[in-house]
């Protein structure tokens, strides 16, 4: 029964626009006399902006993700991986972007759009080696730089006290800069890297203010259109048109929605979170959990892999980190605004402790006014999932109903769906609600 008003997003399809003309835009780059460039969905992608209008980008991540939601697709990138030698076990996301290259399919259509260089970070134990690959598959001619964000001592969400460690990533994206302009030939335009760059603190800073309405009851956003939502910071974080679709398009509308009360479940009867990606094959399961009334807000991963926040220990909360006070007015000025920033990620902290993640998801279970919270043992990502059962532990020390489940985000092998709603049933009765009837 409707509790609450619902309606759907007005911004959807100018949303699906922009997502099909981001793809589009890297496929026929060539075409326009542009750069294609290749890396992480968490790599500093304004920094070959520099390089001109014309530069455009894809990343493995939300690449990979697109692959998995096409099961059959999937499935021909998977076996030609594994085929080529790869192992089973490592990153879904990657297997499914390196299979793409291998069968010369583009998950878009046509062709797999070949790399002018690749540009990418490393944090986790995937990432430098998953661009080095993808170079040596489309011909072994693919220049590569990667940022490392990982070494040395670290304290997490207190980027004023390790400012050494803010200029190490800093020096290194001004190094990149010059070996840029020595494999394209081009020369860098300082004007247009400051703009992309404050366009990526405008969207990642937009995004977590975007997440944090869903505090409200009922909550505006379900986790399931979130995926849909969150995914521009991870194709380009630096692209104008996605920081003003954040600005100008979904936040209006997001308040909006939080002040007419209209909900994204109609029936919402509990609040759950999860904490990584999840099987992008099966986003169904968000639906089943609707149908007992029950409303994803979010996760750790769509709230902070992009947006931007410090976490308040006093006040055990987290807040959307401000925007700084000016754009910055060099290159240099910029690659250690973007240093700063970023290092100040929630992602990047539980890489150092599977704590600081039990702490972050403890302060969203009590600010988001949550009934439990949901960990899925993926297979598909060793760098996020590291830690997850000591997560359980803390989760269920701090007092939250925890509920876990095994799968995989990009391989549909090593999810079992009919198991899984077996474990939704059990949980969500113990959260006192009633089975739905058929």
């Amino acid at each position: 029964m409707a509790k609450y008003p619902t309606e759907p997003l007005k911004c959807w399809n100018k949303a699906k626009e922009l997502r099909n003309k981001f793809y589009e835009n890297f496929d026929k780059a060539h075409e326009k006399g542009g750069l294609r460039v290749m890396g992480s969905a968490w790599a500093f992608d304004a920094v070959p902006l520099g390089l001109g209008k014309d530069v455009f980008w894809v990343t493995g991540e939300p690449y990979g993700a697109s692959c998995a939601f096409d099961k059959p697709l999937s499935a021909e990138f998977l076996a030609a991986t594994e085929n080529y030698g790869f192992a089973r076990d490592l990153c879904a996301y990657m297997r499914n972007y390196w299979g793409s290259i291998i069968t010369n399919k583009y998950a878009f259509g046509g062709d797999f759009p070949k790399a002018d260089f690749a540009y990418t970070q490393h944090i986790c134990c995937s990432h430098a080696k998953w661009y080095q690959n993808a170079c040596e598959l489309e011909g072994g001619d693919v220049p590569l730089y990667a940022i490392d964000v990982g070494a040395g001592p670290y304290t997490p969400f207190a980027p004023k006290m390790y400012e050494h460690r803010v200029k190490y990533v800093a020096d290194q994206l001004l190094d990149s800069i010059e070996w840029m302009e020595k494999v394209t030939g081009r020369t860098y335009n300082d004007e247009l890297f400051i703009e992309a760059a404050w366009n990526d603190v405008r969207s990642t800073h937009t995004w977590a203010k975007i997440c944090m309405l869903n505090r409200t009851i009922p909550a505006p956003l379900d986790e399931k259109s979130i995926y849909s939502l969150y995914v521009f910071g991870t194709l380009q974080k630096s692209n104008a048109d996605f920081a003003d679709f954040y600005e100008k398009d979904l936040l209006p509308e997001v308040q909006d929605r939080v002040e007419r009360g209209i909900a994204a479940v109609e029936n919402e009867q509990a609040r759950v979170m999860s904490d990584t990606q999840p099987p992008w094959g099966f986003l169904s399961i968000y639906r089943y959990l609707e149908k007992w009334g029950v409303v994803s807000i979010g996760s750790l991963y769509t709230f902070g892999l992009e947006g931007m926040w410090l976490y308040d220990k006093d006040k055990n909360d987290f807040v959307p980190r401000m925007l700084p006070d000016e754009k910055p007015q060099s290159r240099e000025d910029a690659c250690m605004m973007l240093a700063d920033w970023h290092l100040s990620k929630p992602e990047y902290q539980h890489y150092y402790s599977p704590e600081y993640k039990t702490q972050m998801m403890d302060a969203i279970a009590r600010n988001w006014k949550l009934d439990g919270i949901i960990l899925h043992y993926n297979r598909g990502c060793e760098g996020l999932s590291v830690g997850i059962a000591e997560n359980r532990l803390g989760l269920l020390e701090r007092g939250h109903k925890v509920l876990t489940y095994e799968g995989n985000m990009g391989d549909e092998r090593e999810f079992d769906l009919a198991s899984v709603q077996n474990r939704f049933d059990i949980f969500l009765e113990s959260l006192g609600l009633e089975k739905p009837k058929e």
